[in-house]
This record gives structure tokens, sequence and C-alpha cells, in this order.
């Protein structure tokens, strides 16, 4: 509450000389310990977790009020959005009995290296400039928010910083894009096991999770593949590892990866060499 009643302060306080501001709200909730309070206690109809996640959306909720009661709202833009899936201390055996995933189809949580723990909600409002109900394909990661605020207040990013940040103003506007706003994006686990990807090609260079999920252990990771190859479109639950059977999806995938440790960056823009590298020729030595 402390913490929201500050934002809202500063809302009004900015609202008043109607120039532009920038609040960056980092809701310590629903991140553990899960402690709704007691006016959300039982409203989800599920378990702690799920009342927590209403006790966000109240806070959200306030936020876009006050922007609302100052007449700025179609003026601002929102962007709301998640750092990692969810963990799995909101008890997803318990959330299960009562018809509930927080990962959906997605496999894996947060910490992991697949897809339940870096697929998030995204979601952004800017009336005056976004035509709403829009979705998008693109894919976009949080890095980029840097860029995109870059872009938007006409600040120019130097070489050396948001060094793997683009960019989605595009996307937002509803700009048709002659090529994927990212060349590839590179993940990493909370045991900094990495993985890159690339349209619908998902390349990890690990045996297992990376994470708290299974396989994890020495024993179950045993016999496994050393790398795991994922086609998204067509297997977005990461259940058939297809590493053999595509050698030269692997390689590229691998060799780009190796250039962006190299350069220091993914984005277009001057190569910050990574002096480290240079004795290291192969990625799998890395991973």
């Amino acid at each position: 509450p402390h913490l929201t009643d500050k934002s809202i302060q500063y809302i009004d306080s900015k609202a008043k000389n109607r120039k532009p501001f920038f609040l960056y709200f980092a809701l310590p909730a629903p991140h553990t310990p899960i402690l709704p309070t007691t006016e959300f206690l039982g409203l989800s109809n599920t378990n702690f977790y799920g009342d927590f996640v209403l006790q966000v959306d109240d806070v959200v909720g306030k936020i876009v009020s006050t922007l609302e009661k100052h007449g700025i709202r179609n003026s601002t833009m929102v962007l709301f959005a998640s750092d990692n899936g969810c963990s799995p201390r909101a008890d997803f055996e318990e959330l299960k009995k009562v018809g509930h995933n927080p990962s959906y189809i997605f496999r894996g949580s947060k910490a992991d290296i697949y897809e339940g723990g870096h697929r998030v909600p995204f979601i952004v409002s800017w009336p005056d400039k976004i035509k709403k109900g829009q979705l998008s394909d693109e894919i976009i990661c949080t890095t980029d928010i840097l860029a995109t605020i870059a872009e938007i207040t006409g600040y120019k990013l130097q070489d050396n910083a948001g060094e793997d940040s683009y960019s989605f103003l595009p996307v937002m506007t509803g700009k048709n894009l002659k090529s994927p706003l990212r060349e590839a994006t590179v993940h990493h686990s909370v045991q900094g096991r990495f993985a890159i990807r690339q349209g619908q090609w998902k390349l990890i260079l690990c045996p297992g999770s990376g994470g708290w999920s299974f396989p994890r252990t020495k024993e179950e990771l045993e016999n496994l593949p050393k790398f795991q190859l994922y086609n998204l479109s067509n297997d977005p639950s990461e259940l058939n590892n297809v590493v053999e059977k595509f050698p030269d999806k692997v390689a590229h995938l691998k060799k780009l990866l190796t250039k962006y440790i190299s350069e220091g960056r993914s984005t277009p823009g001057k190569p910050q060499k990574n002096e480290g590298m240079n004795n290291w020729t192969e990625i799998d030595i890395l991973f």
C-alpha cells in the first residue's frame, strides 16, 4: 500500500504541470512471500496466490484511475509486464485442482530455460497512439523496453548502452515490418544455462531445465542429449527434442549465439568486443 500511495502521489504531482513524466513501478507482488491482504482473501476461488494476483489487479486499477482523474489517460502509455514465469511457490498442484495452470501449455516455471519460465504477460495501452484490441506475434523481450522508451522520448542511446535492446514502437503503432523486429532472442535460466530463439526455432545449450523443474538432478540428466532443439510453432510445450534431426539449424544458432557473445551485443551498432572470448572457439565448450 505504501508503494501504491507513493506512486499515486507522484502522478498527482506531475499531472499538475502537464509535462511528460515517467514512472517505473516495480510491484513486489505477486512475488513471494505470498501475502494477500485480508480484503482479498478467498476472492479468487483458487488459493492465496490467486488472491494475491487479484490484489495486483487492484493496484494497477488504482494507477489507471489516477490517470483518468487527471484527464491524461489517453495521452499516457501504460505498459504492464512480468519479469518471468510463475514461481512453483504458487502451488501448481493446488491450483490444478481448481482448473488453473499458471504456465498454461508451456513447460516449466520461473527459473527454467523452458517457455514456462520466459513467456510473460505483456499489455500496453496508449489510446492516443495505439489502436486498441491489437494482437501481435512479433517476438519482443523486456530488454526492449529501454530502446522503446528512448525512441518515444527522442533520447539517443550510446553504442555501449542497450546492446540487446530493440525498439518495438513500430509494432505498437501497427507498422508493417519487412523482417522480424529482433534477429534472435537470448534466454538464460537461474543456473546460467543459455538458449537462443530465432523465429520458430529454440536451441537450449543444456540437457535439462537449467532451473527448478524436471529434469535437473544429475540422475535425471544422465543419458540425455547435450543440447535441446524445439520447433515452437508445432511444439510450443517443448516435448519433442529434434536436436539430432536438424544439425544445420543447431550449427547456425550456435554460431549466432557465439557472435553475440564475442561482439557483446545483438543489436546493430559498434561491436563491444569481449576480449575474454578470444580463446573460445566452440560454444558447446562454454555450456
